[in-house]
């Protein structure tokens, strides 16, 4: 049964320890993932990008093909399914379809509209018991369509939405969305202490996980980082092993084409990817 990430998120930051969000965009990526969780006794957010939704034909599908992933696997671990930056409508839409948990993401807003209808989401998602992430400050690069500048938040404007009664925030603190440059500057520790004060007990989100050195992602959750999100990693190594698995002639040996076969590699390598993330977020045998 799918749950609010609410309850996960605030144990993870009494705990110190991060849940990872781990994007998901067809039935093997979501398979690895809740398989991987329950090996790990970790709980999990499921993410889901608007583009990756209509990707999969529908928020209706991807809650359904959940939900009944779930049941088939015997998954016991909490597992939230998540909307990563959605729009205002795209909120009320999988609100609808039986997502457990929204991303509003109003940071291209004023912070005098980003507040009215993150209010607004509020409402809806208290009715029905779910989560509710919001942004401040923008994230920088590019993800599904979604371009951020990059910008670092301001922790009045991270405490007037935390105010609100969101479950969780995210705010711009230099991390990109896809691959980090070689120039990039690395997390601003002195911005994120800031609004860690502002905000209180706020579960803090980091978007753009991957690339992230170990040792700024475990100082980021000594500040208050409560969730991780990893999407362009598991792509990475997906790409990766299928491709190695072609170029070896694998697919060109016995029934080695078969769909089953050529993903499988793929597969077990978001598995190993997972695992290697769920360990160093400390989110293993949380659940």
């Amino acid at each position: 049964m799918l749950v609010s990430a609410k309850e996960m998120l605030q144990k993870a930051r009494e705990g110190k320890y991060a849940v990872g969000q781990f994007n998901i965009n067809n039935l093997e990526w979501t398979k690895a993932i809740l398989l991987t969780a329950q090996e790990n006794n970790s709980p999990v957010i499921l993410g889901v990008s608007e583009g990756a939704g209509k990707y999969m034909t529908g928020y209706k599908t991807v809650a359904a093909m959940v939900s009944a992933m779930i049941e088939e696997l015997n998954i016991t671990v909490p597992v939230a399914l998540h909307l990563d930056h959605g729009s205002y409508e795209g909120a009320k839409k999988a609100i609808e379809a039986g997502f457990s948990s929204i991303m509003f993401d109003g940071s291209h807003y004023a912070i005098e509209e980003n507040i009215e209808k993150t209010t607004e989401l509020i409402n809806i998602t208290n009715a029905k018991g779910l989560s509710l992430e919001a942004e401040v400050g923008s994230i920088g690069g590019e993800e599904d369509g979604v371009i951020g500048a990059g910008e670092i938040a301001d922790a009045n404007e991270c405490k007037q939405i935390a105010d609100l009664g969101v479950s969780m925030l995210a705010a711009g603190i230099g991390n990109i969305h896809g691959q980090y440059p070689a120039n990039w500057a690395g997390l601003d520790f002195e911005a994120l202490a800031r609004i860690n004060e502002a905000t209180g007990n706020m579960p803090l989100v980091l978007h753009g996980g991957t690339g992230i050195p170990d040792d700024m992602i475990k100082k980021a959750i000594s500040l208050g980082v409560a969730k991780i999100n990893v999407n362009t990693e598991c792509q990475l190594v997906f790409a990766a092993a299928t491709r190695k698995y072609i170029e070896a002639g694998k697919d060109l040996e016995g029934k080695g084409f078969d769909p089953r076969k050529l993903l499988a590699p793929g597969f077990e390598a978001i598995k190993d990817i997972v695992k290697e993330k769920m360990v160093l977020f400390g989110s293993v045998n949380r659940a």
